[in-house]
């Protein structure tokens, strides 16, 4: 993990330098999450519906291509639905996109790039749909995610932007049954 984060701030660095020579913004971004696990990779869960929010800073490198890196909060997990209740996992995330951005057109845009996160809290909740039999337990998920976001979006001339983002989870929550994260993303977005 110390590995990636000193690839990540290195590579920030860089894009720090490199923005100042060319065209630059930052801005703030928040949306709805459909959060769900993928077990042993053919086994998806019920959506945990969620959001996101945080910022981001963008430097272009050409008239059409860009990098975005973001710091994000997210609220991710799944459900589980079947006779006898269900089953919530509730796992909040701060995240780290790094994406490469390209403008097909002048406010249309493609985006994929690795992202890495840190789980900051978890909860699992039981419903039985009869109160006595409701519990709370704690599950220890792995503290750190990491991952492939792969979306597309439109920006308008003004900075506002609507985008949406597939993360395909590759490390796992849990060791049992190697969950891993998949989570659609839709995003409100508004340079500074």
């Amino acid at each position: 993990m110390k590995t990636i984060l000193k690839f990540l701030f290195i590579l920030s660095a860089t894009l720090t330098v490199q923005a100042q020579t060319e065209q630059s913004n930052a801005g703030i971004k928040g949306g709805y999450n459909l959060a769900a696990v993928s077990f042993d990779g053919d086994t998806e869960t019920g959506q945990r519906h969620g959001f996101h929010i945080g910022f981001y800073g963008e430097s272009f490198i050409s008239e059409s291509t860009s990098f975005q890196i973001e710091l994000l909060y997210s609220l991710q997990g799944y459900e589980l639905r079947d006779d006898s209740g269900t089953f919530t996992q509730k796992i909040d995330y701060i995240n780290l996109p790094l994406l490469l951005k390209l403008y097909p057109d002048e406010n249309v845009f493609l985006e994929v790039g690795p992202q890495v996160g840190l789980a900051i809290s978890h909860k699992e909740e039981f419903d039985s749909n009869f109160n006595l039999f409701d519990t709370s337990q704690e599950f220890e998920p792995d503290n750190f995610d990491w991952g492939l976001n792969l979306g597309a979006g439109f920006k308008t001339d003004s900075g506002v932007s609507l985008g949406v983002r597939y993360h395909l989870g590759l490390g796992n929550v849990y060791d049992e049954g190697h969950p891993k994260n998949r989570v659609w993303q839709f995003s409100l977005g508004f340079d500074f």
